[in-house]
């Protein structure tokens, strides 16, 4: 296979890593020829690699080491050195461009500028310190994806104090379910949210978190509808900058001092709350985004979100930089498919991130996004969420720009990063993943815990990284989080995902590890399936699950939701089996194609293997998955109805 995009001199000669192979080699000595050796030299020598990122950002004074002790859990990164997130945010106040652009469906787009974000922020913490919120305290946020949620964070993590959110999609029991373990002093707001044309009212919901937190000293509530939330401060009151010097007065705080609280999707018992520390963050973002997305102050940084979704997070890392954000409150489909296509041009944004799904989506409908908008600015196109079809990235080739590498990247909430992407200098092939992310030591370990190439094997990280979580909330002993990762492979990061490494260094990315397909003793990834079938007109979505059996059997059916109008005739199942056999191999062929009312997925868009698989092997429905973590909760009763032995 050949690549889709490959560098030019001029993109490998002017890309921010190359700029860094360079610092590096004048200040340490270590001359590296290209991408792959930079990156060996950054897992070899650890300390050295992230000393020198600390460094070329010019983030200050290290006091003390950098990497006290390599053990996982429990890394000391930079013990000695104190620091704030929010600091390196000021640092790149600007005023010819604006910090954010806040996009929503029902008005026009409206700038924030670097002096607006500043003040604001300076403000919001004001009131914070007058509502006695402290170092360590907990501000949460139940808001759609606007300007106010980034201030309202870059306020809380100001002061030390620790921010949580989630979209307002999530109903009150799911807020309360993450949010609620927290004990939070303040929540942040908004009276409601558009989403695809429709306003709506989320008075009533704000209501029952007041009452089921039991810990507020106040609520603060931005008006997006016009509507007045009882017992709550009113924005405006909140940032009202009158008389006061717009400073931002930061705490200085320990480099795993926490930032932000995170959630893992709660599909079984509550969500676990992540926690992750100013320092860690920082580094880790500074260095993804420069150096990896090749994002500077002179790009406009768009990635399809909302507050629900480690994405969200990321994207902040744009302001680190001098980049210019953008904020979107809505649907990504309204009024017609092509909607981001149209914000990205309208926004000029260099970098767009959005999901397979909906590039699938755009697939479909017949969207030629070259054709029908400007999008000259535009540098790359990010991707994650699951893994990218090689058509999929094609068609991005051919309908974006053949000068438009797709950056496909993996990783997850548990590092608030990734693991493996693209970056400016290696070329792109076609559903693959270019290369591991500098400090990352990424392999590929079979059952025993022996390394595998150019076959599919666990993904595993051998060494820390700064952004790995400091812990998770209520784990005092680190039970749970050792449980989650180090279990399997003593010492060694085991994520859950099945990848292949290439003979070019590059990662294919199959699917989760824990609803791995293995029939006769082959082990696949669902994600080769989806890939072949989603693309047929006739088929929205799929789902495929591998159920072993208690009399030793083992059933593979694939569900399928059509497309209106669409049947499951005799001809299209044996098109869809056609193609599987075809595209990926008659091992994956299923049992039997099912019509299924819908996909349940998480609520960050993950289609529910593992708990669906549960519920094939008679577990019951409230044992497996936590309704309130399900974007369609009433999917699980249909699910619940399939048995194999009924067939």
């Amino acid at each position: 296979m050949q690549p889709q995009w490959v560098p030019t001199e001029r993109d490998i000669a002017d890309a921010k890593v190359t700029d860094f192979a360079r610092f590096v080699a004048a200040r340490t000595g270590v001359a590296t020829s290209d991408y792959h050796s930079l990156w060996q030299w950054s897992v070899d020598d650890l300390a050295g690699f992230w000393r020198a990122v600390w460094e070329y950002f010019q983030l200050g004074e290290i006091d003390g080491e950098v990497l006290a002790s390599t053990e996982m859990p429990g890394a000391q990164w930079f013990p000695g050195t104190r620091l704030n997130y929010v600091d390196q945010i000021v640092r790149q106040a600007r005023t010819d461009r604006p910090a954010i652009l806040a996009v929503g469906e029902d008005a026009p787009t409206r700038e924030v500028s670097w002096v607006e974000l500043i003040d604001a922020t300076a403000a919001f913490a004001r009131t914070l310190r007058e509502l006695g919120v402290r170092p360590g305290d907990r501000v949460v946020g139940y808001l759609p994806n606007i300007p106010e949620a980034v201030i309202a964070f870059l306020a809380t993590a100001s002061l030390g104090a620790i921010w949580s959110a989630c979209g307002q999609d999530y109903s009150p029991k799911a807020a309360l379910d993450r949010l609620g373990q927290l004990e939070p002093t303040v929540l942040v707001t908004a009276d409601g949210y558009r989403f695809g044309g429709k306003a709506h009212d989320k008075r009533a919901d704000i209501a029952a978190l007041q009452e089921g937190f039991g810990t507020l000293r106040a609520t603060v509530a931005v008006s997006r509808l016009g509507l007045e939330v009882p017992g709550a401060v009113p924005w405006n009151e909140a940032i009202d900058t009158d008389n006061v010097a717009a400073v931002i007065e930061t705490e200085t705080v320990d480099f795993d001092h926490p930032l932000w609280i995170v959630f893992s999707s709660g599909t079984t018992g509550l969500p676990k709350g992540i926690v992750h520390g100013h320092g860690g963050v920082l580094l880790e973002h500074l260095k993804a985004v420069a150096l990896q997305s090749d994002i500077g102050e002179d790009d406009t940084f768009f990635w399809y979100t909302s507050p629900s979704w480690m994405m969200w997070n990321f994207q902040i890392a744009g302001l680190l930089v001098g980049a210019t954000i953008v904020c979107y409150d809505g649907s990504p489909t309204y009024p017609a498919p092509d909607a981001l296509w149209r914000i990205a041009a309208e926004t000029r944004a260099t970098v767009l991130g959005t999901s397979p799904g909906y590039v699938l989506a755009c697939i479909k409908a017949g969207v030629v996004p070259r054709d029908e908008h400007d999008l000259a600015a535009l540098r790359t196109v990010g991707i994650t969420g699951s893994a990218l079809p090689p058509s999929s990235a094609l068609w991005l080739r051919d309908n974006v720009g053949e000068g438009v590498p797709v950056n496909s990247i993996s990783g997850g909430t548990d590092v608030v990063s990734a693991f493996i992407g693209g970056v400016r200098t290696v070329p792109v092939w076609p559903g693959e993943l270019s290369a591991p992310y500098l400090g990352v030591a990424l392999d590929s370990f079979d059952t025993e815990g022996k390394p595998v190439r150019g076959e599919v094997g666990e993904l595993v990280i051998t060494a820390p990284m700064p952004s790995m979580p400091v812990s998770f909330w209520r784990d005092p002993d680190g039970k749970r989080y050792h449980d989650a990762y180090f279990d399997m492979f003593p010492g060694v990061w085991r994520h859950g995902d099945w990848i292949t490494i290439t003979d070019h260094g590059s990662i294919v990315v199959h699917g989760r590890s824990d609803s791995t397909l293995n029939r006769h003793g082959i082990r696949m990834g669902s994600a080769d399936i989806y890939q072949s079938v989603e693309r047929l007109p006739e088929i929205t979505e799929a789902l495929v699950i591998g159920a072993e059996q208690p009399d030793g059997g083992y059933w593979m059916p694939l569900f399928v939701v059509l497309a209106p109008g669409a049947e499951l005739t005799d001809e299209l199942r044996e098109r869809v089996n056609s193609t599987i056999r075809t595209e990926v191999s008659p091992r994956h062929v299923p049992d039997e194609i099912l019509v299924a009312p819908g996909i349940p997925h998480t609520r960050t868009g993950k289609k529910l293997e593992v708990p669906i698989k549960k519920l094939f092997q008679g577990a019951e429905a409230a044992r497996v998955v936590e309704r309130s973590a399900v974007d369609d909760p009433d999917l699980l009763d249909w699910y619940a109805t399939i048995r194999p032995a009924k067939r």
